[in-house]
C-alpha cells in the first residue's frame, strides 16, 4: 500500500468494457511529511475520493481484489481516504 495524493481525472472514452462506469483518477504518491514522490499513477477509485485528499492505494493483485475490479485489468486502486496518521520517526 501507499500513501498518495489525489492530482485529478483521466477521461478516457475508449477502454476495455470492464471499466465502463470506473472513474480514474491521477494520483501522486507521497512521503510521510507530505512532500512528494517521483511518478504518478493512474488509479481507480473504489471510494469516492476527491481532489487534493490523500489517500491509500493498493497495486497488482491486491487492486484486483477491491470492491468492484474482479475480473477487472486493473493495476492501481484507491482503496481508502485517510482522515489523518501518526507516526514516529
Amino acid at each position: 500500500m501507499i500513501i498518495a495524493r489525489i492530482l485529478g481525472t483521466v477521461v478516457s472514452t475508449q477502454k476495455d468494457e470492464r471499466l465502463e462506469g470506473k472513474k480514474l483518477l491521477i494520483v501522486k504518491p507521497i512521503n510521510l511529511d507530505g512532500s512528494d514522490q517521483s511518478g504518478y499513477l493512474v488509479s481507480v477509485d473504489t471510494v469516492g475520493a476527491g481532489f487534493h485528499e490523500k489517500v491509500i492505494v493498493v497495486g497488482g493483485s491486491s487492486a484486483r481484489l477491491a470492491e468492484g475490479n474482479k475480473d477487472c485489468p486493473v493495476d492501481s486502486a484507491i482503496i481508502g481516504v485517510i482522515d489523518s496518521f501518526d507516526f514516529v520517526k
